[in-house]
């Protein structure tokens, strides 16, 4: 038969005022009368890591506080690792600036221009950018595969066979993950639509961010001088109260 569970404190406290009345305890209760007690060793497998490598741990992390969990563990496991971390009180965080653009991302940007460069504006007039099929209505969700291919389907195509008719067209859309899911690339397959290769952190090669910018310092100065408006409507009406 197995070792029994460790009294609580509320028994303990329990047991205490009970034999303060006189009244006669037997077995474990005797036992925590006596102070014979002490409690169970702890069970279980022991720990792989000794005080030696947390201190290790804690200093490497501080070293290298922008490496993540798989940079670092080396003798003990992802998941021991990330715990050590979590008992040491570090915390994992994604950083705020992060290196956008490294010479792998540089030479596919400038592999990409060079192969672009002798485009005909007649071939870039066929190429049909994804601001145009995009609708309000459908940016108040979160645009994950299925939302993205639902607005391609009742708003893209609309939209292309208004500007296109039967001609050919290129569609050019980002890397954004509803955009590069297979689910994506596989509708574009099933309708027979080429997509243009693009590479990653390139958005001042697409003439429609341009566009959003100019859109967004616009509601900007709108709200600017709607606010300037509505203040000096209350301050008029909080004077004309005043008086």
């Amino acid at each position: 038969m197995g070792k029994t569970a460790d009294l609580t404190v509320v028994q303990k406290t329990t047991i205490d005022t009970l034999h303060k009345e006189g009244k006669t305890q037997k077995s474990s209760v005797s036992k925590h009368i006596n102070r014979e007690a002490k409690g169970r060793k702890r069970c279980g497998r022991k720990k792989c890591t000794s005080n030696r490598d947390n201190c290790t741990l804690e200093r490497t992390v501080k070293q290298n506080p922008f490496k993540n969990v798989g940079e670092i563990h080396k003798d003990a496991s992802r998941t021991t690792t990330h715990r050590r971390m979590q008992d040491l009180g570090f915390s994992c965080r994604i950083p705020c600036v992060k290196p956008l653009l490294n010479n792998r991302r540089c030479q596919k940007r400038l592999t990409w221009a060079k192969d672009k460069k002798d485009w005909t504006a007649a071939e870039w007039s066929k190429v049909m950018k994804r601001g145009k099929a995009q609708n309000p209505r459908c940016l108040r969700s979160k645009v994950n595969a299925a939302v993205y291919q639902d607005v391609l389907e009742h708003f893209m195509l609309p939209a292309a066979d208004q500007l296109y008719g039967d001609a050919d067209f290129i569609f050019q859309q980002d890397l954004a993950p509803a955009h590069s899911a297979k689910a994506t690339s596989t509708w574009f397959k099933d309708h027979g639509i080429p997509v243009l290769n693009w590479p990653a952190n390139l958005p001042e090669l697409n003439p429609i961010e341009n566009l959003w910018g100019i859109v967004k310092r616009k509601m900007r100065l709108c709200q600017t001088q709607q606010c300037r408006r509505a203040e000096g409507h209350y301050q008029s009406n909080l004077g004309s109260h005043n008086t």
